[in-house]
């Protein structure tokens, strides 16, 4: 009975939704296994060591990765503030020269994505309600 429990998935993952996905498959490899796994930490739960707060989105609701590359500097950016859903929200090359500040276009992205969840959220809300409501 033990080996059985083993393949099977964990009960407590949530579901991630990738608003970004085409961008993440064109981040080199070894990137995409550090922000994959730091989503796959907190569809867990959990806080990937190498995620912090995102200043100015209001609390820790909104996480990022920074990952350190041949190609460069690259950040994900992530929100776990919705009840049972990860949304991935951008990610993308640091190219910028300034210091560490995320630059103006990726803030403004990250904030129209993150107006996105909210909708995508409440339409899955509503729809994961109507299923359980037709199943009694």
């Amino acid at each position: 009975m033990a080996n059985a429990d083993l393949n099977k998935p964990p009960t407590s993952e949530k579901p991630a939704d990738f608003l970004c996905i085409d961008d993440m498959r064109k981040l080199p490899k070894p990137v995409r296994l550090t922000f994959g796994q730091a989503i796959l930490d907190a569809q867990r739960g959990k806080k990937h060591p190498k995620a912090k707060i995102l200043k100015g989105f209001g609390g820790a609701g909104v996480l990022e990765v920074v990952e350190d590359a041949s190609g460069g500097t690259y950040r994900a950016v992530y929100t776990v503030k919705f009840a049972g859903m990860v949304y991935v929200l951008h990610v993308f090359q640091k190219k910028s020269k300034s210091g560490v500040k995320t630059p103006t276009p990726d803030l403004n992205m990250i904030r129209q994505r993150l107006k996105q969840a909210e909708k995508l959220h409440a339409d899955y809300l509503a729809h994961k309600k109507a299923g359980e409501e037709t199943l009694d």
